[in-house]
């Protein structure tokens, strides 16, 4: 579902972020991206999605070819994956709900199937309740869950995951974990970067280390 092969990432006036990384995800893998801060995990998720194209090398995700994707083809290309960013980007002029069912309104689904959707994504992140809230009111850790509502709503058969548990205290970084781990047992594939090297021990997968834009033995 992913592969990466021979990919150099370079910005004008700075070193390599991605130096010649190789690597293949494939369909219900659940891996995690590890290494210290700046050693490019951030960059290989905007290359997933297509935020950013290599410098040279070939991205490969669900068929798509990153580097050659013309700007028309991108939307669709997202609307197959399921992104957790750091950033959050909810919208605090509308509720919990709305946040949620925006990716389907924007894909013009029906709207009676776009809410039943969306009332089963929150469901499935633990949020049945709360659909009427607006995010600014939530916890950390419920934000995170609205936004990973927000990314399975599409049902996408990829899920990506940038830092998901950064900002959150260790009982609630283990339930945003466990709700990751539901999707993967129903064959959602997962990939999700962390600095906490703690995690693959409690949560065992597949992991990928990257230091100075490489994998690591």
């Amino acid at each position: 579902m992913i592969e990466f092969a021979g990919v150099t990432k370079r910005y004008p006036g700075t070193a390599d972020v991605l130096s010649n990384l190789s690597f293949t995800i494939g369909k219900g893998d659940f891996v995690y991206l590890t290494g210290h801060s700046g050693a490019g995990k951030s960059t290989v998720f905007k290359l997933i999605s297509a935020l950013e194209k290599p410098t040279s090398g070939t991205v490969l995700v669900n068929g798509h070819n990153i580097g050659r994707m013309a700007a028309r083809s991108i939307p669709f290309l997202r609307r197959q994956l399921g992104l957790v960013l750091q950033d959050h980007h909810l919208l605090f002029d509308r509720s919990v709900f709305d946040n949620v069912m925006l990716p389907l309104q924007v894909a013009g689904m029906e709207r009676q199937e776009a809410r039943r959707r969306t009332r089963a994504a929150l469901d499935k992140v633990g949020l049945t309740g709360r659909e009427r809230s607006n995010p600014i009111a939530l916890s950390g850790g419920e934000q995170q869950r609205v936004c990973l509502a927000r990314a399975v709503v599409n049902r996408p058969a990829l899920l990506v995951a940038d830092e998901p548990t950064a900002s959150l205290d260790a009982g609630y970084a283990g339930a945003i974990l466990e709700i990751f781990r539901d999707f993967h047992r129903v064959g959602v594939t997962v990939m999700m970067a962390t600095h906490d090297e703690s995690l693959p021990i409690r949560f065992p997968g597949r992991v990928l280390k990257l230091d100075q834009g490489t994998l690591a033995e």
